[in-house]
């Protein structure tokens, strides 16, 4: 499998870079718009094959593209769905300074019920028109990937002593949002947002601007410390009574 490059524009300074882990069934193209928006920030934005059937395989990928020394700090993992599962399992181990779990897939989330057409699953993923012509137009795309079983019998999310940015559609029939605050209740430091009426391809769905923000957001407060220091913040509100 390939690594797929967006890069900042030309003449730009980078701030940092991605690692995008795609989800079942995803290719590259998915996330063209993505990489584009995240590189016009100025983020160079790298997406490695996620191969179920070959973890080791795929991790080796990924440390390879962290180890290479062109790419500027800090650098986050991007996960999701099944990238986004391996994305939080890996983080405590590989030099990242953050991870971003975008629409978690569990092992119940894999196999749990079947998409009965090509049109349940796409509902399912996303409800953004042109998202849902992108893969559809995908010849590459993995359909009834969401079918497919998670090659892990259990997930255990513990806290990788680093930043953590959880996204998750509230609509999301894949991946129940009970479930995944769940998954983080021994990470309270975790920042988890849902997306109101987000399904389960969150970066791809009809928010996707939205989402975008708020990623950029977490990267920006990534640069200032680990602790995520507040880069827009409300004033401090004085009033005198009288």
């Amino acid at each position: 499998m390939t690594v797929t490059a967006w890069d900042e524009p030309v003449g730009g300074t980078p701030r940092g870079t991605l690692v995008v882990l795609p989800g079942r069934g995803e290719t590259a193209a998915s996330y063209e718009r993505f990489g584009r928006r995240l590189s016009a920030d100025a983020w160079r934005v790298r997406l490695v094959g996620v191969d179920l059937d070959d973890l080791d395989a795929t991790r080796e990928r990924i440390e390879k593209v962290l180890a290479d020394e062109a790419l500027p700090a800090p650098t986050v993992l991007v996960g999701t769905d099944a990238g986004a599962t391996l994305a939080a399992l890996l983080a405590p181990t590989l030099p990242v300074d953050g991870v971003v779990v975008a629409g978690l897939a569990l092992p119940r989330s894999g196999g749990a019920r079947s998409w009965g057409s090509w049109e349940e699953e796409v509902d399912a993923r996303t409800a953004c028109p042109v998202h849902r012509r992108v893969i559809a137009e995908d010849d590459g795309f993995g359909r009834g990937g969401l079918d497919r079983p998670l090659p892990w019998g259990s997930v255990r999310v513990v806290a990788p002593g680093k930043p953590v940015l959880v996204l998750h559609g509230a609509d999301d029939a894949v991946t129940p949002v009970a479930d995944v605050l769940a998954a983080y209740d021994a990470q309270p430091d975790a920042v988890i947002r849902l997306v109101d009426g987000g399904r389960h391809d969150i970066l791809n769905d009809a928010s996707h601007r939205a989402v975008a923000a708020t990623i950029v957001l977490f990267l920006e407060s990534l640069r200032l410390g680990p602790d995520l220091p507040d880069v827009v913040r409300a004033p401090e509100r004085n009033v005198a009574v009288r």
